[in-house]
């Protein structure tokens, strides 16, 4: 098979700053900057680690796009093509203050946007250094990365595939577990299965592969400890009547997707079945309304009903979703306070759950690619109890 090249191409990223330029234009900006990891990958495509050593973006509206990193980033980025002049200062917090570095460069300045993201301490030592600019604070990088570009979605799309492959890789190591006769797997165990099933596959058949926060992985819980919606792995062993879930992801050139899945180890009994059927039926409901010019907000209500109308709201301890992108979570949010509308192009979580205290937490979640006249589910691994319960 032909290898799948997670970079993107130095023309996607040109398209990129032109969609924020034009946005800094209608907002009067004569030049933004960020120090954003995820808005400096996508406006550049590099990835680096964070740390105290400033990297940002200073993006002008005449065209020009400077890259303010430590020269020990340098030659890294230089590794990556990163889309941008790269103007390196020595280290931190040096004998000339990073941001210093970069007014020197950058000249005359006039109206600035920033990332409403920036540290108070970034920020300050960027105004200590620019004396004479005006800053704004604007989420203009994080809305323009709310409608992905073709190539994005190819990344998604891939993301997908393989967050399914890690779902069944999860599902079959139980299942294996259970036909063998000995010891079940702890969850910490099937957690490190599904996370090496993610990274295997991906760079046994990717070139070029983009290592962002994570690779793949994500969080593995059974009985009780799944009552907690974001508990972490640990030494639980699986047992006969448990309630586990899957709750996995990865990301392919930082484009990131998940996939949840709530599994039954033997036969559900009628609780069980009561929860799972419930949030089953209120995640179809989001499959079945998201859509472009849809209120983020309007979509949880409907999803979140479904959960109400059953008699089970009390057990609702978070929204129906969130945005996806180079960020696993990231704007725009369903939920109540959001009223951003729905667009084509969006990728969105849907992901309603339940959790009761001392038993268990039940939850599904597929990304959705929003259209125009609907959505689509690129996690395809079974939803339904029959489908996601394991015979002992």
């Amino acid at each position: 098979m032909t290898e799948f090249d997670q970079r993107l191409t130095p023309a996607f990223f040109d398209r990129v700053q032109a969609r924020v330029r034009e946005r800094m234009a209608e907002e009067g900006f004569d030049a933004f900057l960020t120090d954003h990891p995820e808005d400096i990958a996508y406006l550049t495509g590099f990835f680096h680690h964070p740390s105290e050593r400033p990297v940002a973006i200073w993006l002008d509206l005449t065209g020009r796009v400077v890259m303010l990193l430590p020269e020990l980033e340098r030659e890294y980025a230089e590794s990556q093509s990163a889309r941008a002049e790269l103007v390196a200062f020595f280290e931190y917090p040096g004998v000339v203050p990073p941001f210093a570095v970069l007014a020197d460069v950058v000249g005359r300045r006039g109206r600035v946007g920033f990332a409403s993201t920036m540290s108070h301490q970034r920020l300050s030592a960027v105004r200590a250094a620019m004396a004479d600019t005006e800053f704004i604070g604007s989420d203009l990088v994080t809305r323009a990365r709310y409608v992905k570009f073709p190539e994005e979605i190819v990344l998604h799309r891939e993301a997908a595939r393989i967050t399914d492959r890690m779902l069944d890789a999860g599902a079959q190591l139980v299942t294996d577990a259970v036909a063998a006769g000995g010891e079940l797997p702890t969850e910490a165990e099937l957690e490190r299965h599904v996370t090496s099933a993610g990274t295997g596959l991906m760079y046994a058949e990717h070139r070029n592969v983009v290592v962002s926060s994570l690779l793949a992985g994500g969080l593995v819980y059974s009985g009780a400890n799944s009552a907690f919606p974001h508990g972490l792995p640990s030494v639980n062993r699986l047992k006969a009547g448990d309630t586990f879930m899957l709750s996995l992801g990865c990301a392919v050139g930082g484009r990131f997707i998940e996939g949840e899945r709530t599994f039954v180890l033997g036969e559900p009994t009628h609780d069980q079945r009561r929860y799972h059927d419930t949030i089953r039926a209120a995640q179809q409901v989001g499959r079945d309304t998201i859509r472009a010019g849809l209120e983020c907000r309007e979509a949880n209500r409907l999803c979140l009903d479904v959960i109400r109308d059953a008699g089970l709201g009390a057990f609702i301890r978070h929204r129906q979703g969130h945005g996806i992108g180079l960020g696993m979570h990231e704007a725009p949010w369903l939920e109540d306070g959001d009223a951003t509308l729905l667009e084509a192009g969006m990728v969105v979580s849907n992901e309603p759950g339940i959790y009761v205290p001392g038993h268990a937490g039940y939850r599904i979640s597929d990304s959705m690619l929003v259209t125009a006249d609907g959505a689509e589910a690129l996690t395809t691994f079974p939803r339904a109890l029959d489908d996601c319960t394991i015979a002992l």
